[in-house]
């Protein structure tokens, strides 16, 4: 089963896409948040030939909970801010933590009108913009689950930017290349070409051959490695389970521990996945990952 497609009017009147997957008899919902490259359906429903087990999606709707994935602006496809289509010179970076918070609250919005049980699970800077949203939203969310987090960064960011194949020049958006992609993911094969396809396909895509990425996300990476993430995770005081591979050198352990241990909440968890990079959910650990999370909202 594909997964459907909905547009969710934004507060400022942009049409957001968000991507559902579900079974008719889902009581409860889980609404995902991409990072700050990948789109929604490339990260959690990459469309592989015959194999579903790259899909958390799939797995959360195998699991009995409808699975909703929703592009922020400018990634998949969403609606492009007008950032987008200048050159990337002429402007700074367009969707921060704060704005992107605003299509995460929408979204929550539109999911709640089907469930009134809605788990967040945000991956890299989707932990920061769903930090972002409970913390100044203070929502009726059910638990949240922060997967690869990006928080308090304790190293240079530069060196983190260079690990993502990227540089500290903020202009509103770069390129994302082919060859560069593949080495900073390091998928191959039926995977790998899925994940390209559904990126160059989307709105994200150029000419065919390359897609763009706001940077507004990076810049977000760089304000956590000056020690002031989008986010006070004091303000977090519902069930929290914080995940991350532990090959992981973008989110390193002290950037993770240091948010679980800052964390507002009695009902927080921690888990490492041995031998997971940033990319847990493509990975050998993925089983591991969608059954761990779909533990800890059972609990939660």
């Amino acid at each position: 089963m594909d997964p459907t497609a909905h547009t969710v009017e934004a507060r400022d009147g942009l049409s957001l896409n968000c991507w559902e997957q579900s079974t008719a008899d889902a009581t409860e919902a889980v609404l995902f948040l991409h990072g700050s490259i990948t789109c929604a359906r490339a990260l959690f429903a990459p469309p592989v030939p015959g194999d579903d087990s790259y899909s958390w999606l799939a797995a959360t709707a195998d699991a009995g909970r409808a699975a909703f994935a929703l592009d922020v602006r400018g990634y998949g496809d969403s609606e492009r801010p007008p950032e987008l289509d200048e050159p990337p010179e002429a402007n700074g970076p367009p969707v921060r933590t704060d704005l992107a918070a605003n299509d995460v609250a929408d979204a929550f919005a539109f999911v709640r009108e089907s469930y009134d049980v809605v788990h967040l699970v945000g991956v890299s800077w989707g932990t920061n913009t769903c930090g972002r949203f409970v913390e100044r939203n203070d929502p009726d969310v059910a638990s949240l689950t922060q997967v690869a987090p990006v928080y308090d960064v304790p190293y240079d960011v530069e060196e983190g930017l260079a690990a993502l194949g990227l540089d500290a020049d903020f202009g509103a958006y770069h390129y994302q290349e082919y060859d560069t992609v593949k080495d900073r993911q390091g998928e191959t094969g039926a995977l790998f070409e899925a994940i390209w396809r559904t990126q160059v396909e989307s709105n994200q895509g150029v000419d065919g051959e390359r897609y763009l990425a706001q940077t507004g996300a990076l810049a977000d990476y760089d304000d956590c490695g000056r020690g002031n993430p989008p986010y006070d995770a004091a303000a977090l005081d519902l069930p929290t389970l914080v995940v991350r591979g532990s090959e992981d050198v973008i989110s390193v352990r002290e950037d993770a521990t240091t948010l679980y241990d800052e964390l507002g909440t009695e009902e927080g968890e921690y888990l490492e996945l041995a031998g997971g990079d940033h990319y847990l959910m493509h990975g050998a650990r993925r089983a591991a990952l969608y059954d761990a999370v779909a533990g800890f909202q059972d609990r939660a």
